[in-house]
């Protein structure tokens, strides 16, 4: 009998574990799941308590029968698939293809991909987790039920090639709801008013008004404002109160996965998608110059905030010895894991503190590196002593209203000195350096007293980060599934983003609404996060999966049966306009199609006119005129024009349908994403916003709001500037390479 076998998901993985064991152990990668649900039919018999039906993937009877063979030769098997509810599913199916030959199979969590902790796990196996596995089966069954029945109705009321998911349906709808917010909000004037003084030195800073005859400000126009600046003209005035105390800004917890992939999306601009993909290589195994080789952080698709002890005592030496020993809490901080979180595995953390950002760096990708030096940070900084800070807080009151100045000064660094939280987790008054030696009953000379008028902001759209927040908060989905929701919903075409944030498109808007009509129950937000509550107490083994299944689907099948009769069928529909047809004065109907609604003749067929057209601001239609470009068609002779399709704008021949040639209006700038040939093709948003994306789309999907222009950066070298115009203020171009800052100002765009 042979040397015993063990049995991970990834390639990469098995060969950072072949090294470590050096010929003792066979190693084989299931290369991710051999088994799953069918494509071509439900596969899950509802009738038999909700049974599945496993087939084997295409394309895996090859690794499987290799496995089998392995299995059946060794001394014994460990199966070592990702610690996590998607890994136990695979030891589980691999468990069932192998157990007829080998009687000697066990379990192995491998948390971290080093030496001694590989050594470690494979000293202590385990046995397969059947609760863990039920779970796994109960959430693939419920999506099962859900997108296979509810695609196939969007197919027949929309179009074909639709799908809607429990989860991800539920995460279109808070991009929905917040876009219906902004749309309908309407702003109000408000004032800010600001004394400018100087001090008994001379120097000179700002206090805000707080507070009027002892209540909050509510300044509302410019005549509420001229009246308190009236209240103020002429009067002394004297320092009411000076309050100075200490200060102090804890560390935040290491990386969880939600944390991590917020963080990396607003400090490194990296979707979410693209974080997991990064964090899985830092995870599975990096080569380190000669035969060395090593995982460099620890499992990341986790939600505890715990780490070791073991870890503890490293990082806490290596914040003494490289920071000094002041730096160092007395204790170890211990931060609180959400009741909600799994806790099954560690926060994300680098393996050993001898890994330093700066060693490994020749052996990481800069994206890599990037990633690997954030999660170091953050590690090291919760183990140091908070940021202390000197405060002090200046008041005065002048007939009956209140200024308020803030002033901080960093005393000790602490935690500071290795990670900088980002502006926007710090949400204190506005602060600015007071001068020294302010005291009580000291006269300030004022120098100005400014009225400001500013408007209230409709709330943000979500960001790659703010959403993976609003999903945690409530309860949608788990940390492991963030990336897989946001990359469905882009991808499906329900939502695009503009300027680094998500906006619903027509169709996603049109998806939701039918969606949240006709299925309000799967659509709460309240039900879809007890259901993910359900999933965990059946993984701890207070729930039986088919009860769970039973219990969604006895009302979902409801919904779904009067959906098929009463839900708004899309294709069909006939919005009539007051806008007459150009090619026989005919009145246009809205109609909808493959690339969304269009303008149509009511006579057709015996009419084919159709137009383009975009909504304002206040939902008014906006018919889009035929613009022509100035070219000849390639293939008839004829006019060339632009027009706007599923991909975006692009040249067609203005003799369509008699002539179909079409192509895309490319401008001269190659496509900066890594390893694409494309060409940068100028396109038009539904709602009529130009932008500029890769002519190989859906290929490739980079898109700027701004325009490429070719010009190689002359400080970093990247290919192209884009250019930028504000409504009020310079017009510029810019380096679009993150870090670089070049810019050539080209002159103001002043509108009057």
């Amino acid at each position: 009998m042979s040397k015993p076998l063990i049995i991970v998901e990834s390639p990469t993985k098995a060969n950072t574990i072949r090294k470590y064991l050096k010929g003792q152990y066979e190693v084989l990668a299931s290369v991710g799941h051999i088994k799953d649900l069918p494509k071509s039919e439900l596969g899950v018999d509802v009738a038999k308590n909700f049974e599945p039906r496993y087939v084997t993937i295409r394309g895996k009877n090859k690794i499987l029968a290799e496995i089998r063979k392995q299995a059946a030769e060794s001394s014994e098997v460990f199966l070592a698939p990702d610690p996590d509810r998607e890994g136990e599913a695979i030891a589980w199916h691999l468990y069932d293809e192998i157990r007829g030959k080998n009687t000697k199979v066990y379990r192995v969590l491998f948390n971290e991909i080093t030496k001694n902790k590989i050594i470690e796990s494979l000293g202590r196996p385990e046995q397969l987790n059947l609760s863990k596995y039920h779970s796994q089966v109960a959430r693939r069954v419920l999506d099962r039920l859900v997108g296979y029945n509810l695609s196939p109705l969007l197919w027949d009321k929309v179009r074909r090639g639709l799908s809607a998911g429990r989860v991800q349906s539920v995460s279109l709808r808070l991009i929905c709801d917040r876009e219906r917010e902004i749309r309908a909000f309407v702003k109000e004037e408000y004032w800010k008013m600001t004394l400018q003084v100087a001090g008994p030195n001379g120097r000179t800073f700002s206090m805000k008004l707080v507070k009027i005859d002892g209540k909050d400000v509510n300044l509302p126009d410019q005549r509420s404002a001229d009246e308190v600046r009236k209240r103020l003209e002429g009067r002394e005035v004297l320092i009411d109160e000076v309050q100075r105390r200490e200060r102090r800004r804890n560390p935040g917890p290491p990386f969880i996965t939600s944390s991590m992939q917020m963080e990396s999306s607003s400090r490194l601009r990296y979707p979410a998608r693209k974080t997991m993909m990064l964090a899985q290589r830092l995870y599975e195994g990096v080569e380190l110059g000669g035969e060395a080789v090593s995982g460099l952080i620890t499992y990341m698709r986790t939600d505890s905030v715990r780490t070791s002890e073991e870890a503890l005592t490293e990082v806490r030496a290596y914040i003494a010895a490289t920071y000094g020993q002041d730096t160092v809490p007395e204790k170890p901080n211990h931060y609180t894991t959400k009741k909600s979180a799994q806790d099954a595995h560690e926060a994300i953390r680098p393996t050993s503190m001898g890994f330093v950002p700066d060693h490994v760096r020749g052996h990481l990708s800069a994206e890599q590196f990037r990633l690997y030096e954030l999660i170091w940070r953050r590690f090291v900084a919760s183990q140091m002593k908070p940021a202390v800070y000197d405060q002090t807080v200046v008041e005065t009151t002048i007939a009956g209203c209140t200024f308020r100045a803030t002033g901080s000064v960093l005393r000790l660094p602490g935690f500071l000195e290795v990670y900088q939280p980002q502006q926007r987790e710090d949400k204190g008054e506005d602060e600015s350096e007071l001068p020294a030696g302010l005291e009580k009953q000291q006269k300030l000379d004022v120098l100005a007293i400014e009225p400001s008028r500013h408007f209230t902001q409709p709330p943000p759209r979500f960001s790659e980060s703010s959403l993976v927040k609003e999903l945690e908060e409530n309860g949608i989905g788990r940390p492991s599934t963030y990336a897989t929701i946001l990359s469905t919903i882009t991808d499906k075409e329900y939502v695009h983003k503009q300027e680094g944030r998500f906006v619903p498109t027509e169709l996603g808007m049109i998806i939701n609404d039918l969606l949240v009509d006709s299925f309000p129950t799967i659509m709460n937000i309240e039900f879809t996060a007890s259901l993910e509550e359900q999933l965990d107490h059946i993984e701890q083994g207070r729930e039986v999966w088919q009860t769970v299944i039973g219990t969604f689907y006895e009302g979902f099948r409801r919904d779904l049966e009067v959906a098929r009769e009463e839900m708004r069928n899309v294709k069909r529909e006939e919005t009539p306009t007051e806008i007459t047809c150009s090619l026989c004065g005919g009145p246009m109907v809205i109609k909808w199609g493959r690339n969304g609604s269009f303008l149509a003749c009511s006579r057709y067929p015996d009419c084919k006119g159709t137009r383009e057209f975009v909504r304002d601001e206040s939902g008014a239609l906006k018919v889009l005129e035929e613009e022509r470009t100035g070219e000849r068609c390639a293939k008839c002779g004829k006019d060339m024009v632009y027009r706007h399709g599923r991909f975006g704008r692009f040249l067609a021949c203005a003799a369509y349908p008699d002539c179909k040639y079409t192509r895309s209006p490319n401008i001269g700038v190659g496509c900066p994403e890594e390893g694409c040939t494309g060409m940068l093709a100028e396109k038009r948003s539904k709602r009529g916003k130009v932008f500029y994306g890769c002519d190989r789309y859906p290929a490739c999907r980079y898109i700027s709001w701004d325009r490429p222009v070719k010009k190689p950066c002359p400080t970093c070298g990247a290919p192209f500037l884009v250019e930028k115009k504000q409504r009020f203020g310079e017009h510029s171009l810019t380096c679009p390479r993150e870090g670089c800052g070049y810019r050539e100002v080209l002159g103001d765009d002043v509108q009057s």
